[in-house]
């Protein structure tokens, strides 16, 4: 028998990925990710949805370290 799909909300996601709720809505406007549904008023994300997100995450974060100059 097979499992069932895993359904994740925003604050799931970012407990998950222990990051602030703010920065997984951000990637989840800006990157046009759409939910699989709704859970009431709560929105609900697939696990792909999470390696996604994750993987934007770690894009943006690299994106902001400073680059060394290099001197010469």
């Amino acid at each position: 028998m097979s499992q069932p799909q895993l359904l994740l909300t925003v604050g799931e996601i970012a407990r998950r990925l222990d990051t602030k709720v703010h920065r997984v809505e951000y990637i989840i406007r800006s990157r046009s990710i759409e939910p699989i549904g709704w859970a009431g008023h709560a929105r609900v994300f697939s696990a792909s949805d999470l390696t996604h997100i994750k993987s934007e995450l770690r894009r943006m974060d690299a994106d902001r370290k400073p680059q060394t100059k290099l001197n010469g």
